[in-house]
C-alpha cells in the first residue's frame, strides 16, 4: 500500500491540491494531475499545467524607483501546450463524461511510485442511466524524456452503442496568477503565442513561441486506436483535434502519444524533430512503456528507498517525497530543481539555494549522477555569476543569483534577494560535499575548483578587516525576517568554509595533476599569494558569539532588538510575511526559519556542543517556521543534541506537508526543499549521518514507537545498507570495495563478507 497514493476525493478544494500531488515528471517535462476531460462548466478552479524545465519567457520588472543594478527583467516558467485533453461522449445523445454531471458509481485515483504512472478508475452513469467503466493511465517517461503518454480503456456496463472521443492539443494556454500572494505571480499570465498548428499524416502538431525570450516549443501527438474507429482530424490557428467514433460493444482503447521539443535542447526544426522521435517510438506499446518505467524505478529505489516499519502514513510520505524529487531534478546544463519542481507555478519556476542545501544532499548520497548534473547546471551559469558580481560593484568573483532560471538575477526585492550573498557559499558548499562523497579529482579540476576560486574571490571583495577580524557587512542570511545586517553568523561561517576549501582545492589539484593545475590557475589568474589571502581571511573570519548567553548571535545587532510578541499574535496572522510590512518584522527578534541553527548543522565543528545546544534553545523560541525549509533543520539538530521527542515532532511536520496540505498552498506546487529535508531529518537526524573530510560517520538513534527503519547510502563507489532497530545498528556493504567509516565515534571496517552489527546507543 505504501507504494501507492490513492484518493477518492472529488471536492473542489481537494481536486486543486491533487493536481499538484498527482503531477508527473521526469526532470525535463512535467504535467500536472489534471482531468483529461476538465471540470466542464462547473466553476471549479483548475490550474491546468504542462511545463518544460527551464523553458521560460522574460518579463519586465516594474519599479516605482529603479536604482542601479536592480534587475530590469526576470525569467518566468511558462505553461506550455496542453495535450491532456480527451473528451468522451456517450450514446446517440452525446452525453458527456464528466465527474460533475451524471453520477459516479465508483471512483479512485492512484499514483504508483514503484511503477512510475498514475491512473483513474471510474464507474460512470450518465443522466439517462448508461453505465460504463473508464480506466485512464498516464506517464511521463523516464527513458524517453520528451514523451507524455495517456492510455484510456472504455468498457460498457449496461449498454452497447455509440461512443465518441474528441482528443485535443491546445496551444492557447496561460499561466496561473494570484494577485494576493507574493509567492505566486500576480500577472504576466499570457506569455505564449501559437506560431504553427497543423496535421502531417497521422500527427497533430502545435508550435508555440514565447513573447520575449525567443524560445519555442512544439508538441507532436499521435493516436493509437485499439478497435474499429472512424477517425477525423482537423486544426485551426490555435489547436488541433481528432474526433473518433465507434460502437461500444466491448472494451475499446486509445493511447495518446505526446512528444515535446524545445529550442533549448533540440534543433530549430521542432516539429520535424518531434515526428522523428515519434517514429522511433512506434515499436513500443503502452505496456512496453510501463515496463521501462518499472525498471527505471527499481534501479532508483534500490539506492534511494527508506523503509519505516509499522507506520504506513509516514512510509507513504517519505516515498512520495523522494519520488517527487526524482521527477523534478533537471538532467541537463539548462535546468535545475525549481522550488515547486515541475508540479506547479509557485515562485515562477525559479531555482533558489534550496537545491544545494536541501535537495542535492539526497541525490549526493543516493544517485550521485543526478547530483553531478545539478552541479553542472551551476557551473554553466558561472559566467553570469561573474557578470553579476561586477554589476554589484566587485572587481572579481562570482555572485550567484538568488532566484533565476537562465542564470541572471530575478529577485526584485533586494533585501531578501540579492543581499542573500550566502547563495554563493551554498553553491560552493555543494561542490565541497560532492568532492567529499566522490573524491572525484577530475571533476574538481574541470568544474569544482573554478567555482570555489571565484566564490572565494567574492568574499574577499565584500569583506574587510576590522580589529584583526574579517567582517562581512550588509548581507541577509537565510532568515528573511531579518535583512541587511552585518556579520550574519550563517553567511560568515559558510564564507569561511568556502575560503578554506578554495585554498584546500588549490593544494589538492597541485598534487593531483600539475599540468592541469597550471593550466587552470593561469587561465583564472590565481596565484599562491591570493590563495594565502583566502586562508588568512578564513582564519580571521568573525563568528559572532555572545558571552552572556553563550550562543552565536544571528548577526551583530540581532540580540539588541525586542522579542516579537508571539503570545498576542493570532494564528490567522501567520505566515507573518503576508500580514506585516517587512520593516516591522526587521525590528524584532523573530525568525522565519532556521538560520544560525542551520549553520550549526552544516558546519557543526565550528562550535562546541554546548554552544549549539544553547543556540538551539534560544532560537527555537523565536522561530515561526513560516518557511517550509525550517522544521526539518530543527528536527536534525534536535536529534544531535538529544532532544529526541522534539526531533520527532518536527519531523512529523515535514513528512506529509504536501499530502496533508499543512501549509495551505499545495495547489501552487509541491514543496521540494521540504521533501529533501524529510530525507535529511531521517538520515542526518535520526541516523546521525555526517560527511566530512575524515570520511563517513553515523550515530543512529530511533524515534520512540518505531521498531525499525532502514536506508541505503552511496559513498565513493560503494552501496551501504543501514538498518536501525530498537536494539541494534546493522551496516552492510552491498557493492564496492571494503572501507573504513565511523560509528558512534569509533572507526570500523566494513567489507562484503559480513555485516557489522552493534548495539544501538542513541
Amino acid at each position: 500500500m505504501s507504494w501507492n497514493i490513492s484518493n477518492q476525493g472529488l471536492t473542489a478544494e481537494t481536486l486543486l491540491n491533487l493536481e499538484s500531488i498527482f503531477a508527473l515528471g521526469n526532470g525535463y517535462l512535467g504535467v500536472r494531475g489534471n482531468f483529461e476531460e476538465g471540470y466542464a462548466d462547473t466553476g471549479i478552479q483548475s490550474i491546468r499545467g504542462t511545463y518544460l524545465n527551464a523553458f521560460h519567457d522574460v518579463i519586465d520588472i516594474p519599479y516605482g524607483e529603479k536604482l542601479y543594478a536592480f534587475p530590469g527583467t526576470q525569467q518566468k516558467l511558462v505553461n506550455i501546450i496542453d495535450a491532456q485533453g480527451i473528451n468522451i461522449y456517450i450514446g446517440d445523445e452525446d452525453e458527456a463524461f464528466s465527474l460533475t454531471e451524471g453520477s459516479i458509481v465508483s471512483y479512485e485515483r492512484s499514483l504508483h511510485m514503484d511503477k512510475g504512472y498514475s491512473e483513474r478508475k471510474v464507474h460512470f452513469r450518465t443522466p439517462s442511466g448508461k453505465e460504463l467503466k473508464l480506466h485512464f493511465r498516464r506517464l511521463v517517461s523516464f527513458t524517453h524524456k520528451e514523451l507524455f503518454a495517456i492510455n484510456l480503456t472504455l468498457e460498457p456496463v449496461n449498454f452497447t452503442g455509440a461512443i465518441k472521443i474528441v482528443s485535443r492539443v491546445n496551444g492557447d494556454v496561460s499561466n496561473y496568477s494570484n494577485p494576493n500572494d507574493p509567492r505566486v505571480a500576480a500577472g504576466h499570465s499570457k506569455r505564449l503565442s501559437v506560431v504553427g498548428c497543423g496535421i502531417q499524416g497521422e500527427y497533430l502538431h502545435v508550435e508555440n513561441a514565447t513573447m520575449t525570450s525567443g524560445l519555442r516549443t512544439a508538441c507532436v501527438t499521435r493516436h493509437e486506436w485499439d478497435g474499429s474507429w472512424t477517425v477525423e482530424a482537423q486544426s485551426n490557428d490555435l489547436a488541433g483535434e481528432v474526433t473518433a467514433t465507434a460502437q461500444l460493444t466491448g472494451p475499446l482503447q486509445l493511447t495518446k502519444w505526446n512528444v515535446y521539443t524545445d529550442t533549448l535542447r533540440h534543433s530549430d526544426a521542432l516539429v520535424e524533430t518531434g515526428i522523428a522521435l515519434q517514429e522511433g517510438l512506434k515499436a513500443l506499446t503502452f505496456t512496453n512503456l510501463l515496463e521501462q518505467q518499472h525498471q527505471y524505478l527499481q534501479d532508483f529505489w534500490k539506492t534511494s528507498d527508506i523503509v519505516i516499519e509499522n507506520d504506513a502514513q509516514l512510509q507513504e510520505g517519505i516515498r512520495f517525497n523522494l519520488y517527487q524529487l526524482l521527477q523534478s531534478a533537471g538532467r541537463d546544463p539548462h535546468s535545475n530543481i525549481s522550488a515547486k519542481g515541475l508540479s506547479g507555478e509557485g515562485y515562477e519556476g525559479h531555482y533558489f539555494w534550496d537545491t544545494e542545501i536541501y535537495m542535492l544532499p539526497v541525490f549526493l548520497m543516493t544517485s550521485p549522477d543526478l547530483a553531478r548534473q545539478l552541479l553542472l547546471y551551476r557551473y554553466s551559469k558561472l559566467e553570469q555569476a561573474r557578470d553579476r558580481a561586477k554589476e554589484m560593484g566587485h572587481s572579481k568573483g562570482a555572485l550567484f543569483p538568488w532566484r533565476t532560471i537562465s542564470g541572471t538575477e530575478c529577485s526584485s526585492f533586494f533585501p531578501s534577494g540579492t543581499a542573500q550573498y550566502h547563495i554563493s557559499a551554498d553553491v560552493a558548499y555543494s561542490y565541497i560535499q560532492y568532492y567529499l562523497a566522490e573524491q572525484d579529482n577530475a571533476f574538481l579540476l574541470e568544474y569544482g575548483a573554478e567555482v570555489l576560486f571565484e566564490t572565494a574571490r567574492l568574499w574577499m571583495e565584500i569583506g574587510h578587516y576590522h580589529e584583526g577580524k574579517f567582517h562581512l557587512d550588509e548581507v541577509t542570511g537565510p532568515d528573511e525576517y531579518t535583512c541587511l545586517v552585518n556579520n550574519n553568523y550563517y553567511t560568515n561561517v559558510m564564507a569561511k568554509h568556502n575560503l578554506k576549501w578554495a585554498a584546500r582545492s588549490f593544494e589538492i589539484l597541485h598534487s593531483h595533476d600539475e599540468t592541469g593545475f597550471r593550466a587552470l590557475t593561469e587561465r583564472l589568474g590565481v596565484t599562491a599569494e591570493e590563495v594565502a589571502e583566502w586562508s588568512q581571511a578564513a582564519e580571521a573570519m568573525l563568528l559572532p558569539f555572545d558571552e552572556k548567553l553563550g550562543i552565536n548571535p544571528q548577526d551583530d545587532t540581532f540580540l539588541r532588538k525586542a522579542v516579537w510578541d508571539f503570545e498576542n499574535t493570532p494564528k490567522e496572522k501567520h505566515p507573518l510575511l503576508l500580514h506585516y510590512h517587512p520593516l516591522t518584522l526587521y525590528r524584532y527578534q523573530v525568525c522565519k526559519q532556521a538560520d544560525t541553527v542551520l549553520a550549526h548543522f552544516l558546519l557543526e565543528d565550528e562550535q562546541s556542543d554546548e554552544t549549539i545546544r544553547r543556540s538551539y534553545d534560544y532560537y527555537e523560541k523565536i522561530t515561526t517556521h513560516d518557511s517550509s525549509l525550517s522544521s526539518c533543520i530543527f528536527s536534525i539538530m534536535a536529534s544531535k543534541i538529544g532532544y529526541h521527542e522534539k526531533a520527532y515532532e518536527y519531523f512529523i511536520e515535514t513528512a506529509r506537508l504536501d499530502l496533508d496540505n499543512t501549509h495551505g498552498n499545495t495547489k501552487d506546487g509541491l514543496h521540494l526543499a521540504n521533501m529533501g529535508g524529510t530525507w535529511m531529518a531521517i538520515v542526518y537526524g535520526f541516523a546521525g549521518t555526517r560527511l566530512k573530510e575524515s570520511g563517513l560517520s553515523l550515530a543512529p538513534s530511533i524515534p520512540s514507537g518505531w521498531e525499525k527503519y532502514a536506508f541505503r547510502l552511496t559513498f565513493r563507489g560503494r552501496l551501504i545498507a543501514v538498518t536501525i532497530t530498537t536494539g541494534n545498528v546493522k551496516l552492510e556493504l552491498l557493492e564496492g570495495e571494503a572501507l573504513s567509516l565511523n560509528l558512534y565515534g569509533q572507526s570500523i571496517e566494513l567489507d562484503s563478507s559480513k555485516p557489522v552489527v552493534q548495539p544501538l546507543k542513541g
